[in-house]
């Protein structure tokens, strides 16, 4: 009856998806069986990408759903990866542009997966078409099949009609460009009622259902036509200079057969003369096909239908009925009946797909878990940190009041047992070389980091200056983004590295003054029990309170406390023992509502595990209180007691401060070796920071050496249109020297007009005969208009590391570092400030010493 229309395919150029998907996996996962699971799916991920994409396909059911499972993948791993962070750009080629001389061929670059997805799904439109084109139209099952895949090719151009702006956040190039995709798909959609049409006649089906289904697709081709018309940027393509005649015959041929069959029910209903009327019209919209669009469409076995049926009802009419024949305008308008429907997107489209990713899950679900694994480390810490300030409180007033060595002294000559364990421990521990050494140590860590940031931001800085000069030279050529623009979130991740490490120095430096503080007495408890009994001042005996009720009571109160520090240990423990996962609950969450409420589940659930804990620690706490008020009550007698005198006074001063130098060098050692630990963890994060700006400078300079590849190109086109206007030696020259002049007096390069198109004449056309449903008129057909490349601005990377700890002489730090999500421009990557509250690391520090180093 008439040629169908059919979609070129988009082609792609080669991406490695192995490389990047793969750093991300063994970045996010530890090694075993689940990270090689994912690493084993993102090979079969990138063999189906070329499978689907990276070879001629066939007119095939079997093509198609390689595109369908590799489509349905990329929406399945869409949410589960940070595809802005992985350096993944994708490039395509415009289908519809050919190309030309010097410009080469309009293509887009984008570090999207949503500009993949759109790309592919314009693939699955495409072949679908020329597969529903290839269908034998004269059996049942072929017209089946054709109208199946016209459908669902129309469904895939309306989805990325609806979606493609917002998956780019970018103008799009003109073959997805929400009009044409929108063109595409009316115009698949008329070819399926088409096909209806000629399945209906197939059947034999009453002439007044084919009319109304033929009138439909005469509406749908028109509305397809006026669309092509009537688009701006449409008719510039070839393909569509070559689709508006196509859709303008088919237009007059639907109609007409509508007209012929409407004329048959006219005929049953002894109407002749309408019959004769609509036989004319039909006859006139056939004859404007054949005279205007015969090079594309073939009207004869339609042509002869209608003359068969015109010359037996004017015959008839003549001879026999002598019905009057009204004016086209006066007939009843034919209805309309559509069986056609857009097959909407909705995954899985392939049969046969599964989900390579099954387990892992989506980003907002990880990012969930994250946020949960803070607040449940926040609670954490608070609730130990609750607990080791308490015992911290609790050893320093022992140690004022040099208790209990006090208790132990009243011979006055031995060393107190309780400063022998403490000496003990501090042997055991290194003493003062291991100390010394730690702090040694840490300015080697912090240059090592300072160099690291300092590289990273010198890679951005070269690059900046690079595109700033060659913007500067080409002006509106150079039309990316400036790389001022783009480096603003990694210089801000940059700027928080930097104030980080500001911090940890003055934390470094808080550690060493007390280190110098307490070095003394840390030395002496190093020494041999002879020495340290040698250094201790002797007093006299005080054997008179050794039986006394005041000792006794306070020995008592003493052993309560322990004992309440013991119950703190092992509620400690049982504290750090609690685990739980959130991602089943958040899964289910995702689920059904389609959005993570965080905050409220977390919390629920830290309620229900910590608590019993926290209320058994305030009551600890409590009775600690009540001891302590006890024990200093009671020392006050104690102290009234015993002989005033001066050996007695100096030699309890030494033991105080060797009691306090003990629990400030297990403090300082904590600190020394949390900042060490500290340094060596910004190392890593600041190693991947320096990757990501890497990777970003490495994609800058390949678009960078594109568009100067490109420019250069354009000024050789100047150069070779002035030679064909036989353009003097000295303008060519001028034109080659003066290229920043040159460059700005021309239009960009998608506006480029080949001469050939400008002086190619309009195609005349013979006027449409008088109807009450006109015709469309194609448009003149000429050589295509060239379409130069439109360079896209790079996007970037900027991503997110969470801040390894700073520390300060009042808190611990967190260390476990998760994975964060991509940080979009404009947003800050990190918080601003330290917590208020107290925070804690895991494992945690034995206990009586002071927190240290804070998170971020």
């Amino acid at each position: 009856m008439a040629t169908f229309i059919s979609v070129p395919l988009k082609k792609s150029s080669e991406v490695d998806l192995v490389k990047p998907l793969s750093k991300f996996v063994t970045a996010t996962y530890p090694p075993g069986e689940e990270q090689t699971e994912y690493l084993r799916a993102v090979e079969e991920l990138n063999k189906l990408r070329k499978s689907a994409l990276g070879r001629p396909l066939d007119k095939h059911e079997s093509s198609l759903e390689i595109l369908l499972r590799y489509y349905d993948q990329l929406c399945a791993i869409e949410p589960k990866f940070p595809f802005p962070e992985l350096c993944l750009t994708f490039t395509w080629k415009d289908a519809f542009d050919k190309g030309s001389l010097f410009g080469g061929s309009v293509k887009l670059a984008l570090a999207s997966v949503g500009y993949e997805k759109t790309c592919v799904l314009f693939n699955v439109g495409a072949l679908a078409s020329q597969i529903a084109s290839e269908q034998n139209l004269d059996n049942d099952e072929g017209l089946k099949t054709a109208a199946k895949f016209y459908q669902l090719a129309s469904g895939a151009f309306a989805h990325i009609k609806d979606t493609v702006l917002s998956a780019l956040n970018r103008e799009p190039t003109m073959d997805i460009s929400p009009e044409t995709v929108g063109t595409l798909s009316q115009i698949m959609l008329s070819q399926a009622q088409e096909v209806f049409v000629l399945k209906a006649t197939a059947d034999k089906m009453k002439d007044a259902i084919v009319a109304k289904l033929a009138n439909q697709a005469a509406d749908y081709y028109g509305d397809a036509f006026k669309q092509c018309q009537y688009k701006e940027n449409l008719p510039k393509y070839f393909y569509f200079q070559e689709v508006l005649p196509v859709l303008a015959a088919k237009h007059c041929m639907m109609q007409a057969t509508a007209e012929l069959h409407q004329s048959a029910l006219a005929n049953q209903k002894k109407k002749f003369g309408e019959e004769i009327a609509r036989l004319q019209h039909a006859t006139e919209l056939v004859k404007t096909a054949a005279s205007r669009y015969d090079e594309y469409v073939n009207v004869k076995d339609l042509s002869d239908k209608i003359n068969r049926a015109l010359t037996a009802a004017k015959k008839d009419n003549d001879f026999i009925y002598h019905d009057r024949v009204p004016e086209v305008k006066d007939l009843e308008h034919i209805g309309k009946a559509s069986l056609v429907k857009a097959t909407a997107v909705q995954t899985p489209l392939s049969q046969k797909f599964s989900d390579l990713f099954e387990k892992m899950v989506p980003m907002a679900v990880q990012q969930s878990v994250s946020a949960a694994n803070s607040r449940k480390a926040d609670t954490v810490n608070r609730l130990i940190g609750s607990m080791r300030e308490a015992t911290n409180l609790c050893n320093g007033v022992l140690a004022s009041l040099n208790l209990p060595a006090a208790l132990e002294d009243l011979s006055g000559d031995a060393v107190p047992q309780s400063i022998l364990e403490k000496s003990r421990a501090v042997v055991q521990q290194g003493g003062l070389q291991s100390i010394e050494q730690l702090i040694k140590d840490l300015p080697e860590l912090l240059q090592r980091n300072r160099e690291i940031l300092d590289e990273s931001l010198k890679m951005l800085d070269d690059e900046e200056t690079t595109d700033n000069e060659l913007r500067a030279k080409f002006n509106q050529r150079w039309n990316r983004t400036p790389s001022g623009d783009l480096y603003k979130p990694l210089r801000a991740e940059g700027n928080n590295f930097r104030s980080v490490l500001d911090k940890a120095v003055q934390a470094d430096q808080v550690v060493k003054e007390r280190y110098t503080t307490h070095c003394e007495m840390i030395a002496l408890l190093c020494k041999p029990e002879n020495e340290l009994s040698a250094a201790i001042p002797s007093a006299n005996p005080a054997k008179t309170l050794q039986g006394s009720e005041v000792v006794n009571v306070l020995r008592a109160q003493l052993a309560q406390l322990d004992e309440v520090k013991r119950e703190r240990e092992v509620l400690e423990g049982e504290v750090k023992s609690v685990t739980f996962d959130m991602t089943t609950k958040f899964l289910t969450a995702l689920a059904q509502d389609g959005a993570i409420n965080e905050e409220a589940l977390t919390a629920s659930e830290l309620e229900t595990r910590y608590g019993s804990h926290t209320q058994r620690a305030q009551q600890n706490l409590r009775r600690q209180e009540e001891l302590l008020s006890q024990i200093q009550v009671s020392h006050q007698e104690f102290s009234a007691l015993k002989q005033s005198n001066s050996e007695a006074n100096n030699r309890e001063e030494v033991l105080k401060k060797l009691a306090s130098a003990h629990d400030s060098y297990i403090e300082i050692s904590s600190n020394i070796k949390e900042g060490t630990k500290f340094y060596n963890d910004l190392t890593e994060i600041l190693l991947k920071f320096q990757n990501k700006c890497s990777d970003i400078v490495f994609a800058r300079k390949t678009e960078r050496d594109e568009l100067l590849k490109y420019v250069i190109q354009y000024r050789v086109l100047l150069v070779s249109r002035a030679l064909l206007h036989s353009t003097s030696h000295h303008t060519i020259c001028r034109l080659m020297s003066s290229n920043d002049k040159v460059l700005d007096s021309r239009p960009p390069p998608p506006n480029i007009t080949p001469q050939a198109a400008s002086t190619s004449a309009p195609i005349s056309t013979p006027v449409a005969p008088s109807s009450t449903n006109p015709p469309p008129v194609a448009p003149p057909t000429g050589p295509s208009q060239a379409q130069g490349p439109p360079y896209p601005s790079y996007q970037g990377y900027p991503g997110y590391y969470q801040m390894p700890v700073a520390y300060n002489p009042y808190a611990y730090g967190q260390f476990n570092m998760p994975y964060m999500p991509y940080q979009a421009q404009g947003q800050a990557g990190y918080p601003g400030g330290p917590p208020a509250q107290q925070t804690y690391p895991y494992p945690q520090q034995p206990p009586q010493q002071q927190p240290y180093y804070p998170q971020q």
